[in-house]
């Protein structure tokens, strides 16, 4: 039994399979939210129920099996991992180009649970790395603005952003994201102004930023 209870969907093309995984699950202290064998209401169910893991078997039809993986992925903020009566490098690889975060091969309840724990900290680090990579380009966006628009170099773009994250107690995506989003730009007659960011500080601070998976599957 674990502590943390998670939320789980379950999606197999044989009721069989789906009862029984069903039922390791729900071993395991966990909540199954949801079985389906149907690609065309999974959609709907993953929508809707907001799932923790996605659990998708290979059931008589391995294409059945990645049209549920397609529809659940493009629904689902939540890693999908595909469960295997035996070892299939064809599928896998398959199932891999659409998204899914690992797989497994039947085993024990506690064979289950490590791998749920490997695929959630995987997919909670590449989310993590997604937002830091995404940040940075934001920040080298922003750079580029300024650089552009006030004829000064990098290393001083960057300085205007840090300095005018500092001073108004902002984080520097957040300004960044503002001379994005709300083209907080001196006009170009202003261009020689020491700071150009300062020059529209008021601007700046009454404005509020707005704010794959492609992971390859490991055998777990």
């Amino acid at each position: 039994m674990t502590s943390d209870r998670l939320r789980v969907l379950i999606a197999n093309e044989r009721e069989d399979r789906v009862e029984l995984v069903k039922s390791l699950v729900s071993d395991l202290g966990h909540v199954v939210i949801g079985g389906s064998t149907n690609v065309a209401e999974v959609g709907a169910l993953t929508s809707a129920a907001h799932p923790d893991v996605a659990l998708v078997g290979l059931g008589t039809s391995s294409t059945h099996a990645l049209e549920l993986i397609e529809r659940i992925v493009r629904e689902a903020d939540c890693p999908v991992i595909a469960v295997l009566e035996g070892h299939d490098a064809t599928f896998v690889n398959e199932a891999a180009k659409r998204g899914i975060f690992a797989y497994i091969v039947d085993g024990s309840p506690e064979e289950l649970q490590s791998a749920l724990d490997i695929t959630l900290r995987r997919f909670a680090e590449y989310h993590n790395l997604q937002g830091a990579f995404g940040r940075r380009a934001l920040t080298e966006r922003a750079k580029g603005i300024l650089m552009e628009r006030h004829q000064i170099d990098e290393h001083h773009a960057f300085a205007l952003l840090r300095d005018h994250a500092r001073s108004n107690g902002r984080k520097l995506v957040e300004i960044a994201q503002a001379v994005l989003d709300g083209h907080l730009l001196l006009p170009s007659s202003q261009a020689g102004s020491r700071d150009p960011l300062a020059a529209s500080g008021e601007r700046v601070r009454g404005d509020r930023p707005g704010v794959g998976v492609g992971a390859a599957p490991s055998r777990l």
